[in-house]
């Protein structure tokens, strides 16, 4: 008995002390410097393992250099970016 509630109290410890989602992150991509791929809202269920928090200003200067929004959570709508470069597709012999 004693063992559970020094468990439910370490759960609701751990609760109290985690650090608050930030509202803001980029996904990395892999290799040499790990360069941002995609940026999102706090929260969202598509990012990959591979991120760190940015703030306002620089998600939206990410956004505006060209790195990808992510097609879920929609970052550039919520930043209020309406102009996004938009990078070439694929072509069929690319793919």
């Amino acid at each position: 008995m004693a063992a559970l509630q020094k468990r439910e109290a370490e759960q609701q410890h751990g609760r109290q002390v985690r650090p608050a989602e930030p509202e803001w992150f980029v996904e990395l991509g892999i290799g040499d410097g790990r360069p941002p791929a995609e940026v999102h809202m706090g929260g969202c269920y598509a990012a990959g393992k591979r991120r760190r928090p940015v703030g306002r200003d620089e998600a939206r200067r990410l956004l505006a250099s060209g790195v990808r929004a992510c097609s879920h959570c929609q970052p550039d709508t919520a930043l209020d970016i309406l102009d996004l470069p938009t990078r070439p597709a694929l072509s069929a012999t690319a793919r």
